[in-house]
């Protein structure tokens, strides 16, 4: 029986060829069919932009410009206003800047059709979403900022879940 095995094992090892040498001028060439029709990961579809993945890209936008534009605004009041701490005012507004950089990206990779950029967009969303709740629980004027925040998160998730933006994206029933 262990003749059987070694026999067996030597005809299951690939048979010991001269190696090529590498040639610096050909460029490596894809072995399977699969490999040569497979798109890269990261490509964009191709065909028109749905109008609901625009919007929602638009709108992903517009959140990032207001952050921009509180963040801008905290700092120059932490330079040049009175507040209880500078340091600490300074600290929110580039933190806001900072913050304001995610539904940007998102945005802009939205708009490009990028697989990646759904992700980041839902979060960013889901992040709103307890903001525009503690906004409204405040009060005053706030509620109304906070009711416009919810709803524009609340828009972005529902364009984003709709089946015609996952497949604009490239994202099959399998990879949603």
């Amino acid at each position: 029986m262990s003749s059987k095995k070694s026999a067996s094992a030597k005809k299951a090892r690939p048979a010991k060829t001269a190696k090529p040498t590498p040639k610096a001028t050909t460029a490596p060439k894809a072995t399977t069919a699969k490999a040569t029709t497979q798109a890269p990961a990261d490509a964009a579809p191709s065909g028109p932009r749905p109008t609901r993945l625009t919007a929602a890209a638009v709108l992903a936008a517009a959140e990032a410009a207001v952050l921009v534009g509180l963040g801008v605004y905290v700092l120059i009041m932490g330079v040049t206003g009175d507040p209880d701490s500078p340091q600490q005012a300074e600290m929110l507004g580039a933190t806001v800047l900072a913050l304001a950089l995610l539904p940007l990206a998102a945005a802009r990779g939205l708009w490009q059709r990028r697989r990646w950029s759904r992700g980041p967009a839902m979060i960013t969303q889901l992040m709103a979403l307890p903001v525009a709740w503690t906004l409204v629980q405040n009060g005053g004027g706030l509620i109304a900022v906070g009711v416009a925040t919810a709803l524009a998160a609340f828009a972005v998730l529902a364009l984003l879940i709709n089946p015609t933006a996952t497949e604009a994206l490239g994202i099959g029933p399998r990879d949603a």
